[in-house]
């Protein structure tokens, strides 16, 4: 049975978490940081605020206690699909290529 295309997304999420968190199963925030900076091409590049980072990191960091977990990462990414800006962006990026 061949997966259907939300699945592979949904594994490719996992997957990707997985990538940067390693053994841990929890981000850092260098890891966020390096996830970003990868997977999110331009993203913290065009954050016109130099503190986005450590933002993010809060905002994810449910528990104060320096770990983002999958759960987190998740609404990260489902906030950056359904913001306006970032999709603005990305779709630019596309028709370039």
């Amino acid at each position: 049975i061949t997966p259907a295309q939300t699945e592979r997304a949904m594994e490719t999420m996992m997957l990707t978490f997985h990538k940067f968190a390693r053994d841990k199963g929890y981000l850092t925030k260098e890891d966020l940081r390096v996830l970003l900076e990868k997977e999110f091409l331009g993203f913290l590049e065009n954050q016109e605020d130099p503190l986005a980072l450590d933002k993010i990191t809060k905002d994810l960091d449910q528990c104060r206690d320096g770990k983002v977990g999958f759960q987190s990462f998740f609404s990260l990414t489902a906030g950056l699909t359904t913001t306006h800006d970032y999709f603005v962006v990305h779709m630019k990026q596309k028709e370039k290529k």
